[in-house]
C-alpha cells in the first residue's frame, strides 16, 4: 500500500489534499505533518512512497525539507506545493531534485496525475535497485583468504577515485569480478560498464569496435557507428585481455587516456569522452614490452593501480566456500534442491591441481551435482572429477 506524506502548514489546504488522496484510492495510506520539522521527523521514522511538501512554511521551509530528504531518503519522490508567488522557487526546487510541483489551489486532475506518475517512478526505482542487487550477486567475490581480503580492501580504497587499474592474473581467476566491483562501488556506478574482450575481436576490427566508424570508412561500414568508448561515456570501460590488442589500437587508446578524446575510424573529428579505464590481462606485459608487442607508455598509463588476482591453487582455503557458493547458485539456476558435499569430498577437491582456476572448479561442481549421489562423496569426486 503506497504511503504518502502531506507536509502543509495551512490546515484547510492540508485537509483538502488528504481528502482528495484518500478518496482517490483505498490503497493510499495518507499521513500529514503541519510543518517541515514534523515532516522530517516522520520521514526519518517511516519509508514514504511520496511526499507532498509546501514551499513556504514556518520553522523549516520546503526547500530546506527537500534538501534534507535528499540526504536522508534520496530515492523518495517529492512534489512541491507552490503558491502563486512561489513559482520561480518551485521551478528551482526541480533542479535540486524535486519530482514536480503543483500550484495552489490544487487542480484535481493535475494533482492525481502527478501523484500516480511519481508513485510509478518510485516503483521503478525500487525494481532497479533489486535488479542491481541481483547483478551484484552474479559478481560476488567469494573467499576469506588473505589474498582475497587484500583485494577487497584495495577495491574499497581505489573504487571512489578515477584512477586507472590494471588487473593481472591467470585465466579463470575472476579478474572480471574485480572490474565489476570497482565499477559498482564507484561514483560512476549509475553510468554504464562496457566490457570489451580484446582477444575475441579480430585485429582489423578492434579500432572500429573501440572508437566507432563513419559510413564508408571501410567496405562493410554502411552507416555511422559509435564505439565502446562513446558507449561508456560517464561510466567505465573494461578492456579485458588488453595484452592481445594491436599496436595501432594501443596508440589510439593511449591518446584517449591522455586527452580524453577519440576519433572514429575514417574521421578526424575529435569526440570528448569521460571514461574510467580498467584493464586486465593474463600476460606478463613487461615481457611483452621487451618483445615489442606492448607499448611501455600505455602500460604506465594503465597501471596506476595494480591488482593481482591469485590462482586458485594459491588460495585453497577458499575452496570450501566456493563449493558452497556454486552449489547454491547452480541449485537456484536449475530449480533443484541443493546438494551437499561430504567433508572428504571437499578435502579431495582442495588437493586438486586447478589449472583452470575458479572457472574449472565451477564446472566440476556442476558435474558432480548432476552425476553424484544425494550427497556428493569422495568416491563421486574420484569418478567424475578426475583430471
Amino acid at each position: 500500500m503506497p504511503k504518502i506524506l502531506v507536509i502543509e502548514d495551512e490546515a484547510a489546504i492540508r485537509r483538502v489534499l488528504v481528502k482528495i488522496l484518500s478518496e482517490e484510492s483505498d490503497t493510499y495510506q495518507v499521513e500529514e505533518a503541519e510543518d517541515g520539522l514534523q515532516g522530517i521527523e516522520a520521514i526519518k521514522k517511516e519509508d514514504y512512497d511520496l511526499v507532498l511538501c509546501d514551499i513556504k512554511m514556518p520553522k523549516m521551509d520546503g526547500v530546506e525539507v527537500l534538501e534534507a530528504v535528499k540526504k536522508i531518503k534520496p530515492e523518495t519522490p517529492i512534489v512541491m506545493i507552490s503558491g502563486h508567488g512561489d513559482l520561480d522557487t518551485a521551478v528551482n526546487t526541480m533542479r535540486l531534485g524535486a519530482f514536480d510541483y503543483i500550484s495552489k489551489p490544487p487542480d484535481l486532475n493535475r494533482l492525481l496525475n502527478t501523484v500516480r506518475i511519481a508513485l510509478d517512478r518510485k516503483e521503478l526505482v525500487v525494481e532497479n535497485k533489486m535488479l542491481k542487487k541481483k547483478v551484484s550477486k552474479n559478481y560476488e567475490m567469494v573467499g576469506e583468504s588473505k589474498a582475497i581480503e587484500q583485494i577487497k580492501e584495495m577495491i574499497d580504497k581505489v573504487a571512489q577515485t578515477d584512477a586507472r587499474v590494471l588487473i593481472t592474473g591467470p585465466n579463470g581467476t575472476g579478474k572480471e569480478l574485480v572490474a565489476h566491483w570497482l565499477h559498482q562501488k564507484s561514483e560512476r556506478s549509475k553510468g554504464p560498464l562496457i566490457e570489451v574482450n580484446c582477444a575475441a575481436i579480430p585485429a582489423e576490427l578492434i579500432e572500429s569496435e573501440l572508437f566507432g566508424h563513419v559510413k564508408g570508412a571501410f567496405t562493410s561500414a554502411v552507416k555511422d557507428r559509435a564505439g565502446k568508448f562513446e558507449a561508456a561515456n560517464g561510466g567505465t570501460i573494461f578492456l579485458d585481455e588488453i595484452g592481445d590488442m594491436s599496436l595501432s589500437a594501443q596508440a589510439k587508446v593511449l591518446r584517449a587516456l591522455q586527452e580524453n578524446k577519440i576519433q572514429r575510424v575514417g574521421n578526424d573529428k575529435d569526440i570528448k569522452v569521460d571514461v574510467r579505464v580498467v584493464a586486465a590481462t593474463n600476460k606478463n606485459l613487461k615481457k611483452e614490452i621487451e618483445d615489442g608487442k606492448f607499448r611501455e607508455d600505455l602500460y604506465h598509463r594503465l597501471a596506476v593501480i595494480l591488482i593481482k588476482v591469485p590462482a586458485l591453487n594459491d588460495r585453497r582455503e577458499d575452496i570450501p566456500l566456493l563449493i558452497e557458493y556454486f552449489s547454491n547458485k547452480i541449485a537456484q539456476e536449475q530449480g533443484n534442491v541443493k546438494k551437499s558435499f561430504s567433508d572428504k569430498a571437499v578435502k579431495l577437491l582442495q588437493e586438486y591441481d586447478w589449472t583452470g582456476n575458479i572457472r574449472e572448479l565451477r564446472n566440476v561442481v556442476e558435474r558432480l551435482i548432476i552425476l553424484g549421489g544425494k550427497e556428493v562423496s569422495e568416491a563421486d569426486v574420484k569418478m567424475f572429477a578426475s583430471k
